[in-house]
């Protein structure tokens, strides 16, 4: 068992699969994406790296939760993006991967 097994049986327990849809777990995503996005902007010394910690891992949470109500599984989503991006070329542009065009 992996974590991404541990957090849907997690979620069911909590109902989240019975009760929750694809739409209520994008909104929750993008509370956490705010948080993260917060933890970003503020950049406070003392607990940056904490905030970060735990709203990468709740992103995560909810996306492994949104995939199982999608009829997905969030590994099969990992790989299928891996797949996409494995041969990609491009540059480094102010601080941003630019993938070259084709």
């Amino acid at each position: 068992m992996n974590k991404f097994d541990e957090i849907r049986i997690w979620a069911a327990a909590r109902g989240i699969f019975d009760k929750g849809d694809v739409k209520t777990q994008t909104v929750k995503l993008m509370e956490e994406v705010g948080e993260l996005s917060k933890a970003v902007i503020d950049n406070d010394a003392t607990t940056f790296r904490a905030e970060l910690t735990d709203a990468i891992g709740d992103c995560v949470v909810v996306l492994t939760n949104l995939s199982h109500l999608a009829g997905l599984k969030i590994e099969d989503c990992i790989d299928a993006a891996y797949e996409e991006i494995k041969d990609r070329q491009g540059a480094m542009v102010e601080g941003t991967f630019k993938k070259d065009e084709i």
